[in-house]
């Protein structure tokens, strides 16, 4: 155990030095490290409890979710019965279900036949226990499809799931470091922004949906009836988005929707100098847009952004190229924002702010300097200890803690971790961990001495009898961690990360650093007993 060739001897030097060199960045001035290439700017994040920002967590408008799904199954229904050539009638949504008629009792069969395709199996673990979208029954020539509880529950999963992505677009675009966006419960999201102490604009882009649609605007009716409640079945009454607000009479039927766009970008208009969004279709939609520009040549059309008119310009020329611009009363963080959100995409339903904090930088600098204190006293506490109980060897040891620590935060660097005050209580119980194996190894010395053994055979005893209890209680605590990480969330997976980490970093510096340095001692000073 007490031999090391050159080759290793090296290996272990170098591995501890490039992993040390990792955590230099975060001692460094920022301004000095931006000069730096980018593989070697890499450095800890203080989390939202060290260095303050914002917390909101968001709530999925599960009724918008359950309108959207019945919306779509009556959509549906009305294709599959329109190509099926089945006569119906009454077609509407009451409570959780799509209700039709159908005209003559003969084609009952077949309509209940092609509706019955509509209900597909859920996917996942639940496809596999028989479970469906939709409930199909018939009550003489009455058709009902009843969306299913589990059905729901999937859609409002899938929502989430989109929503996550989408928010973690919108909120990279604001340039901020290191957000954590992680699902609560079934319809709950969590989103925190470190070092962000203004949530206002974060609110703002959060709580938009950004559902975009380029619609025609109604000229052939007046305003002003549908202002006193006369509204055309086929036309929405939407209002302006600016001040003050203008009534526009738009079209239902959407021509080009927001999910055709593959850019949008902030500007400046030519001729005027006020702050635009250029945008940019996709194939599909460069060919509806340039259609629906020659067909309405000298009409208005409305963008429609979450039913707020934003802009109603006229069509002057067919727009052949795929691209245009917003222009609206726009300042250039309103614009700046308004293609952060088109470029992210539209929510899948609406988001609500249930909780709102924000956590002032006084706190983060409280928290840190109490988490410095306790590990300095803790540290100096341990190295007191481990150079009066073990004199030199102790001075081994506590080497090797110091380079664990580095190590520590080496890795937590190399990975760009966010360091809470949880990991740091990690930091410091994995300093207690490492000394305690270093224990284990110099009692186990000790009782090789008492038996009789030579100095340098006790010392070799040591080391290798000693690795089987201290990979034993490792190994446990690596997978309570590991336990920790998968179940918990925030501040404890921050705690579980540290703690994992510096169990792997112990055992390195336990079986490698440490036994380099007692075994280089050994073979200069071949002593004739053991200093502990």
């Amino acid at each position: 155990m007490l031999y090391f060739t050159r080759w290793k001897a090296a290996a272990i030097v170098l591995t501890a030095l490039v992993v040390c060199l990792f955590a230099v960045p975060n001692f460094i001035p920022t301004h000095v490290v931006d000069t730096w290439p980018k593989w070697a700017q890499r450095h800890l994040v203080l989390g939202l409890d060290l260095q303050g920002g914002s917390h909101i967590l968001l709530e999925v408008d599960s009724n918008a979710v359950r309108k959207e799904k019945l919306e779509t199954t009556r959509d549906d229904v009305r294709r599959v019965l329109r190509d099926a050539r089945v006569g119906y009638t009454g077609l509407a949504i009451r409570g959780n279900s799509v209700e039709v008629r159908i005209r003559e009792e003969a084609s009952v069969g077949q309509a209940l036949t092609k509706l019955r395709e509509l209900s597909v199996p859920l996917g996942g673990l639940l496809g596999g226990s028989g479970q469906r979208s939709l409930d199909v029954t018939s009550d003489s020539t009455l058709i009902r499809l009843t969306v299913t509880d589990a059905a729901m529950l999937e859609r409002i999963r899938q929502s989430v799931d989109q929503s996550i992505q989408i928010i973690e677009r919108r909120v990279n675009e604001l340039g901020t470091v290191e957000p954590l966006i992680q699902r609560q419960g079934n319809d709950r999201i969590l989103v925190q922004v470190p070092g962000l102490q203004d949530p206002s604009r974060l609110k703002e882009l959060l709580g938009k949906t950004a559902k975009l649609d380029f619609r025609m605007v109604d000229v052939t009716n007046q305003v002003e009836q549908a202002l006193q409640g006369r509204v055309p079945s086929d036309d929405d009454l939407l209002y302006s988005a600016s001040q003050p607000k203008t009534p526009y009479l738009v079209e239902k039927r959407v021509l080009v929707s927001g999910a055709d766009l593959t850019d949008a970008q902030p500007g400046f208009d030519q001729r005027t100098s006020e702050p635009i969004v250029s945008f940019r279709f996709n194939t599909s939609g460069s060919r509806k847009f340039a259609q629906v520009t020659q067909e309405n040549v000298g009409k208005p059309f409305a963008i429609v952004l979450d039913n707020e008119v934003i802009s109603a310009p006229v069509i002057r020329e067919p727009i052949l190229g795929g691209s245009g611009q917003i222009s609206g009363s726009f300042t250039v963080q309103s614009a700046n924002d308004l293609a952060i959100l088109l470029r992210a995409g539209a929510l899948p339903a609406p988001l609500t702010i249930i909780e709102e904090r924000t956590v002032g930088p006084g706190l983060g600098a409280d928290s840190i300097a109490k988490g410095k204190m306790s590990s300095y006293v803790g540290a100096a506490l341990v190295i007191l200890f481990m150079l009066v109980t073990y004199g030199l060897f102790g001075l081994f040891a506590n080497i090797a803690v110091a380079i664990n620590v580095a190590m520590i935060f080496g890795v937590l660097s190399l990975l760009n971790a966010t360091l809470t005050l949880p990991g740091i209580a990690g930091i410091v119980l994995t300093v207690g961990i490492a000394v305690d194996s270093n224990v284990l190894i110099y009692e186990r010395i000790r009782e090789e001495v008492r038996g009789g053994r030579s100095p340098i055979n006790a010392i070799d005893a040591g080391f290798s009898r000693a690795l089987a209890t201290i990979l034993d209680s490792n190994i446990t605590t690596f997978i309570a961690a590991a336990v920790l990480f998968y179940i918990g969330t925030g501040p404890v997976r921050g705690f579980a990360v540290t703690l994992g980490i510096g169990i792997i970093t112990t055992v390195f510096t336990a079986f490698t650093v440490t036994r380099l340095m007692v075994a280089t001692w050994v073979r200069w000073r071949r002593p004739q007993h053991v200093p502990i």
